[in-house]
């Protein structure tokens, strides 16, 4: 599994969502380097991982990652998040948690009703597999039009993302299979560690009522929503969203 490691200071992890790769977060490693040790990684079959025919399942690919990491704040952001919340429960050497985007349970149920209904996530991940630079851009044009700076430099990245073209179909098939079935709340009344959960307003994938909800069933839970964030708010919004994260690794550190 492919980590770059980059800049100084209290080591933090990040890890990307579904189809896509670390190089993602390129405005939050610019905003966060000169302070952090940024592990970025490349989850299994993604990015410089794709030789990597790991499964995409919770525990293997977590206990990989803390083999190859130090002790750190992890933050997840979609997909990723299931990762990173999975390592808070369950690893000691996780010191905290940060959530962008991000839900214990990512669709629907009776007793969860402000997550993605299941015709949609069905919806939305025929579009992955059929159209994967027009379901790419989509998700994350609203991020790119209330971008507050850098828009050229943003909209590079989108086009690198999308040039890279889509995972392996079997790494497709894996993370669909976590979205759709993966239910973590069970742990969030006994994650004692730190957490914080940054929500977009317009947000359809991880919708901020199940953020807040999940941060109200932890011992130490936060959030918060970004005005103008949709599902990747570390794009458009890259200074607030870097600005809370410093803030939250510093007091964790």
């Amino acid at each position: 599994m492919h980590i770059d490691v980059v800049g100084q200071g209290p080591a933090l992890v990040l890890l990307h969502g579904w189809a896509l790769q670390g190089a993602v977060f390129a405005p939050l490693i610019q905003r966060l380097s000169a302070d952090f040790t940024l592990h970025v990684v490349d989850l299994p079959g993604h990015g410089r991982s794709r030789a990597d025919d790991t499964p995409l399942r919770l525990p293997g690919v977590v206990h990989a990652i803390v083999a190859a990491t130090p002790p750190a704040v992890w933050c997840g952001w979609s997909l990723g998040g299931l990762f990173a919340l999975h390592a808070a429960a369950t690893q000691p050497q996780v010191r905290g948690l940060a959530m962008i985007a991000s839900s214990p349970r990512f669709v629907r149920d009776a007793g969860w009703p402000d997550a993605v209904p299941p015709a949609l996530f069905e919806q939305f991940a025929q579009d992955l597999a059929t159209d994967y630079a027009g379901t790419v851009d989509r998700f994350l044009a609203l991020d790119l039009m209330h971008a507050a700076a850098g828009r050229d430099d943003l909209r590079g990245l989108h086009q690198r993302l999308v040039d890279d073209g889509p995972p392996a179909p079997r790494v497709l098939a894996e993370g669909r299979q976590l979205l759709e079935a993966t239910d973590l709340r069970g742990a969030l009344p006994t994650l004692g560690k730190p957490n914080l959960w940054l929500a977009g307003r317009r947000d359809r994938l991880a919708p901020p009522a199940a953020m807040h909800a999940a941060a109200a069933l932890t011992p130490a839970g936060t959030a918060a929503t970004i005005e103008h964030g949709g599902h990747a708010p570390f794009l458009g919004q890259a200074d607030e969203i870097a600005a809370r994260l410093q803030q939250f690794v510093v007091t964790v550190a």
